[in-house]
């Protein structure tokens, strides 16, 4: 088993040491926040050691990291501990779903996070720092670049790029060959079929309710 540690004590790091201790040949030894944000010693019953320390208690040639942060800032704060690790000179752990299909000749960076049932086609790349949930489509030879995070079920046609730092919302859908720029937020069951410069906001508002209430239409009496 080759040794880990995780970035972060919240719900992302719960999430990660569930899914590499029961679905990969890692072993969590413990976990790694900045000194400041230290409020107890273990979590999930491994030691908590400050972020500042790291490479003084556990040396970068026997263990590797995951930074296991959410989308927050834009992926900024995931990015910015990353960065933190990989200056100190760890390698960052990837975790990849045995429930994943992934493509024998795709390219994939350093602390990527693909979940289940996601499907990654022929010679499409993932960057680093990239989370993928649940259930997604990449298509052949499109390109995720660096610290994005694509939410559940969007689908991403074949030869479109996403820029870096980007956020894709649940259900969120991209026709062939498209491309967006960096910093973009691309909302829930957005349809995207045009290419987006970078810092484009793409918000779809909520399906209206209706007037006429759910027992009413089903014609229930009670």
């Amino acid at each position: 088993m080759k040794k880990l540690i995780i970035i972060g004590t919240g719900e992302t790091a719960d999430i990660a040491y569930e899914y590499f201790t029961k679905d990969s040949d890692y072993e969590v030894k413990a976990f790694s926040v900045e000194a400041s944000f230290i409020t107890e010693q273990f979590y999930l019953g491994q030691p908590v050691v400050d972020l500042e320390e790291l490479d003084k208690k556990y040396s970068i040639e026997e263990y590797e990291v995951f930074v296991a942060l959410s989308s927050g800032k834009l992926n900024r704060n995931r990015t910015r501990l990353f960065e933190i690790v990989k200056n100190k000179g760890y390698k960052c752990a990837n975790y990849v779903s045995s429930r994943a299909f992934i493509w024998d000749n795709v390219k994939i960076g350093e602390n990527v996070f693909i979940f289940e049932n996601n499907v990654v086609q022929h010679k499409a790349e993932i960057g680093n720092n990239v989370i993928l949930w649940s259930g997604n489509h990449i298509g052949h030879q499109t390109k995720i670049k660096d610290n994005c995070f694509i939410s559940s079920h969007c689908v991403i046609s074949g030869f479109c790029e996403i820029g870096e730092n980007s956020f894709l919302g649940v259900n969120c859908t991209f026709a062939d060959n498209i491309k967006i720029g960096k910093d973009c937020f691309i909302g829930a069951g957005a349809l995207i079929n045009k290419d987006l410069e970078e810092n484009s906001l793409v918000a779809v508002s909520g399906t209206e309710v209706s007037k006429v209430g759910a027992k009413r239409l089903m014609k229930v009496r009670d």
